[in-house]
């Protein structure tokens, strides 16, 4: 099975999937891992590299499926043809596909959380509030079937609910 954990930053992704992975022992894939590490290999910041994290993910991931290792991916997707990287992933690969959207409505939760963040990345900023924004305003919409869960139920409670996703897949 393929899952993919999408959403703000900030909407607590990276937590979920690690979370999941650990309760179920499926590969945790992140793209700003990858992304980080392709700018620490001289990389410059820009959309190609960020397609190239997407891109090495999705090997990875495929690699994984066919080991017949259930994945989760952590990354934003915030626009159909980053989605379309994950449908192919499953196609290839012959696995289920699912998606979970994680949004966080309570603006001053997910402004808290941005404040108080620190990733172990070397080469990538921590978004700020505006950064987040923008984001929202440019998040395309879903053109495809999804679960949605909101991001302020406690860790526990979100990551129980992405396992169950995984053992029925």
């Amino acid at each position: 099975m393929l899952l993919v954990l999408s959403g703000l930053p900030g909407t607590g992704k990276s937590a979920v999937a690690t979370e999941v992975a650990r309760l179920t022992g499926a590969v945790h894939l992140s793209v700003d891992a990858i992304e980080d590490a392709l700018l620490g290999a001289g990389l410059e910041s820009s959309w190609t590299t960020g397609v190239a994290a997407y891109e090495a993910v999705r090997a990875a991931a495929e690699q994984n499926l066919t080991l017949g290792r259930s994945v989760i991916v952590d990354a934003v997707n915030d626009s159909e043809i980053a989605r379309e990287t994950w449908r192919h992933a499953a196609t290839a690969t012959g696995v289920p596909l699912t998606f979970v959207l994680l949004t966080l409505d309570d603006e001053a939760e997910h402004h808290r959380r941005l404040r108080g963040r620190r990733r172990d990345l070397s080469h990538i900023a921590e978004p700020t509030w505006n950064d987040v924004r923008r984001r929202a305003a440019e998040f395309e919409p879903w053109g495809g079937a999804h679960e949605h869960l909101d991001a302020n139920a406690p860790l526990e409670q979100l990551a129980g609910s992405v396992a169950k996703l995984i053992s029925q897949g």
